[in-house]
This record gives structure tokens, C-alpha cells and sequence, in this order.
């Protein structure tokens, strides 16, 4: 069997400019990004993932975080030949490997926004308990297929403020059964080594989203952020839950817009 870091991650790319990686959450694929996608490649070359065990990298399901923060880094070095590094903007799934990924390779990451993530499971029993649910989940998606599994997923409330045009129903169906089933196996918060005691050694400036409906990773925003350092921020996209980017585009797309403007402004004329 080839090693994950053997076969490249599937990568669309739009638009022209400075570079800002863009990763979506689990049951998603590069597609499902939104206006968040469309606004900035209007002045920057944007590239859209598929995550290992997602859309056309499915066939990486088997990629652990690491292992994934390694192939985002060969994308970005590919994407970008005068290795300009790249605004990385992650979703939930996606913002846990923002973070692998400015802390294994920092030369990548010019800035870092996060949406819905967290650090890890600290508590030991806890994380246990995580990863037995995620095994469960996954036996149970390849049980059921992945057009069952998504009518039960997107029935949580954490998505019952998605607006029908952002389930991107048919852009989830691309997906496999067995590639989900892995990425939960082997990129889930359970199977995630907890780093709160590390993020503080990441220099590139980071914004910490959360909606302010969304009330367990609005907490984590403020922790995550203080764990950074001083080099972070949080805050809270009003009158949306989980998927902000999705739920108040143009909340998350003006608070991107500012720390890109102000990297741009802190750039070295050339």
C-alpha cells in the first residue's frame, strides 16, 4: 500500500493573487465553501482542498492530522511557485488542520482564521470516549451509506441554522461511505493529540471565529485564542451557529477581509 503522503490531495484552484488556502468541515468537500470562496478569488488565488477521506481525496482517508498538515503544505508549495505562504481559513475538521498546519510547517501560513475549532480533547477519558463515538460513527456510516448518514447529519441542531443553498446536499453525496468512515477514524477529535500546550508557537497572526449561537465553540474561541498568544483573537459572528461562514457569510467575509488587509498593509514594498 502507497503512504498517504504518496498521492496528492485534490485541489481546485480560483482566481489570481496572494494565496489563501481554504478547508472545509467533515461530510463536506472543497465545493461547500460558499461565498466566502467566490468573494475572495476576486483578488487572490483561493484553493479549495478536498480533505483526505473527502470528495476526490478519498482515497486518503487513511491520513492521520500530521500526515494531512503535510500534504495542505505540498498544495500550498505547489500552488504557489515563488512559495508565497498562504492565509489558511479552516472549518471545524478544517480548523484543527489549520492548526497541525502552521505548527508543521509555519513557512506556509502567513495568517491563520479559524471557524468552529478547537485545540483537542484534554482530558484523557474524555478523548477516550470520543474516539469509541467516532468508531461507532463510522461502522455505522459504511452501514448505512452516505445518503442516510447525511439526512441524520445535517439533522443536528448544530446545522439548523444552514440555509437550504449552504447544505450543499449534492456536493456532500460525493463523498464515500469508506472515506468518511476514515477520516473520522484517523482525523477525528478523538484521534486528535491535544494541542493547547503548543499552539502557543504559532507567530502567524490568528483570528478565532465562533457563532454566537454556537455556544460550545464560542467558549473554546476565547480559550483557543488566549492559548496562542498575542498574536490572536476571538470573536464571535452574531446570530449564527456552527458553520458561521455559512449561516453570516458576510460577517466572517469582512472580519477575513480586515486581517488580510492589514497583511497586506504590513507587507515590504517591493
Amino acid at each position: 500500500m502507497r503512504s498517504p503522503n504518496a498521492t496528492p490531495l485534490a485541489v481546485r484552484t480560483d482566481g489570481s493573487g496572494p494565496p489563501v488556502l481554504l478547508l472545509h468541515g467533515f461530510t463536506q468537500t472543497g465545493a461547500c465553501l460558499g461565498p466566502l470562496a467566490r468573494v475572495l478569488a476576486r483578488d487572490h488565488r483561493v484553493l479549495l482542498a478536498d480533505l483526505p477521506g473527502h470528495g476526490g481525496s478519498a482515497e486518503l482517508a487513511g491520513a492521520d492530522l500530521w500526515t494531512a498538515a503535510d500534504l495542505l503544505a505540498r498544495a500550498v508549495t505547489e500552488a504557489s511557485p515563488d512559495r508565497h505562504p498562504a492565509v489558511v481559513v479552516g472549518y471545524s475538521l478544517g480548523g484543527r488542520l489549520a492548526l497541525h498546519l502552521a505548527l508543521r510547517h509555519p513557512d506556509t501560513v502567513q495568517a491563520v482564521v479559524l471557524v468552529g475549532a478547537t485545540a483537542g480533547i484534554d482530558d484523557d477519558a474524555a478523548r477516550a470516549a470520543r474516539a469509541a463515538a467516532d468508531a461507532t460513527l463510522a461502522d455505522h456510516i459504511v452501514d448505512v451509506g452516505v445518503d442516510a448518514f447525511l439526512l441524520e447529519w445535517l439533522d443536528q441542531p448544530l446545522f439548523a441554522g444552514l440555509p437550504a443553498w449552504a447544505r450543499f446536499d449534492g456536493e456532500r453525496r460525493a463523498n464515500t461511505a469508506a472515506g468518511l468512515a476514515g477520516s473520522l477514524r484517523h482525523a477525528g477529535t478523538g484521534a486528535m493529540e491535544p494541542l493547547w500546550d503548543r499552539v502557543g508557537a504559532i507567530d502567524a497572526p490568528s483570528l478565532v471565529l465562533a457563532g454566537g449561537r454556537d455556544a460550545k465553540f464560542a467558549a473554546l474561541a476565547g480559550r483557543l485564542a488566549d492559548a496562542i498568544g498575542a498574536n490572536a483573537s476571538a470573536d464571535l459572528v452574531p446570530d449564527a451557529g456552527h458553520a458561521a461562514h455559512l449561516e453570516a457569510p458576510d460577517a466572517v467575509i469582512s472580519r477575513v477581509r480586515a486581517l488580510l488587509d492589514r497583511g497586506a498593509r504590513a507587507q515590504p514594498p517591493t
